[in-house]
């Protein structure tokens, strides 16, 4: 087998999709991890005219329900296939609510989301390295410099309720946070030889949709001053790629660069968040 197989979550739009067609391009075979069908197969339809592949497929995803996840993570793990690349890239921001089990809508869907579809994939994850050029399979989660304003680190009580604040931001920081900390334990968990995985910081004000519900004044505006998505997306496509990143297994990647993550994503705060999410997710 000479082809990767790359997954893709939110890869309908934005940075997702910029990133699936960079790896629809090299040759990858390329899974659309997504929520929406219709907007899913719009997106494969143009990936597909961009780069000549026929090798792209859908995935029913939905962070926002535990049940789901389970349920997309066990038709993949049915066909057995493996995964040589999953990038986390799915995400919402400046948004209020609660999930389907109640948790803060951005953590929910930001980290625990991801963190129940990553843990059940895991082992075609594993039985995908080493991958068809060489090296560990990939995982690559997209957080953001904003997990540096969650200075308190996580309240655990506070992710267990509807969003308290009326921007949805501060929420979010802690979802970026859990992010940074999800892959810190996961590299803490895994060997080397079986895993490379990185989080980073895309840049700021990606014209993404994950602030879809921003004011259009400010979106307008916002939309003016922000870099493309595929400008945004060449830190996923470069940690998802290139050999150069595999000495920093665990690092936190802004912008194309390395850079120390918040003093607050400490080991003991990353075992925490492992321990309390393996048993909220084990309540589904």
């Amino acid at each position: 087998m000479d082809q990767c197989t790359s997954l893709v979550t939110g890869a309908n739009t934005g940075l997702g999709r910029a990133t699936a067609q960079a790896l629809a391009a090299r040759g990858d075979r390329v899974i659309f991890a997504c929520r929406s069908e219709a907007k899913a197969r719009a997106a494969m339809d143009a990936v597909a005219a961009a780069t000549g592949s026929d090798q792209l497929e859908f995935l029913e995803l939905d962070l926002m329900d535990l049940v789901q996840v389970r349920a997309a993570a066990r038709s993949l793990l049915d066909r057995g296939d493996p995964i040589h690349v999953l990038v986390a890239n799915a995400g919402v921001a400046a948004q209020r609510g609660v999930t389907a089990q109640g948790f803060e809508l951005a953590f929910g869907v930001n980290h625990l989301g991801h963190f129940l579809f990553v843990t059940e994939v895991l082992p075609l994850l594993l039985a995908g390295s080493p991958v068809p050029d060489g090296g560990p399979a990939r995982l690559v989660v997209v957080s953001s410099g904003s997990h540096y304003a969650a200075k308190k680190g996580i309240d655990f009580d506070a992710v267990r309720q509807s969003t308290p604040s009326v921007s949805g931001m501060p929420e979010y920081a802690v979802s970026k946070l859990a992010n940074v900390l999800f892959v810190q334990e996961l590299c803490r968990r895994t060997s080397p030889e079986e895993l490379f995985a990185v989080s980073l910081h895309p840049g700021n004000l990606i014209g993404t949709d994950v602030m879809r519900r921003m004011p259009r004044v400010l979106d307008a505006l916002v939309k003016k001053i922000r870099p493309t998505p595929e400008e945004g997306a060449r830190t996923s496509v470069f940690c998802a790629t290139s050999p150069e990143v595999l000495a920093h297994r665990g690092a936190y990647y802004s912008v194309l660069r390395l850079k120390e993550p918040s003093p607050v994503a400490t080991p003991e705060l990353g075992a925490e968040l492992w321990r309390r999410s393996e048993a909220w997710v084990a309540e589904v």
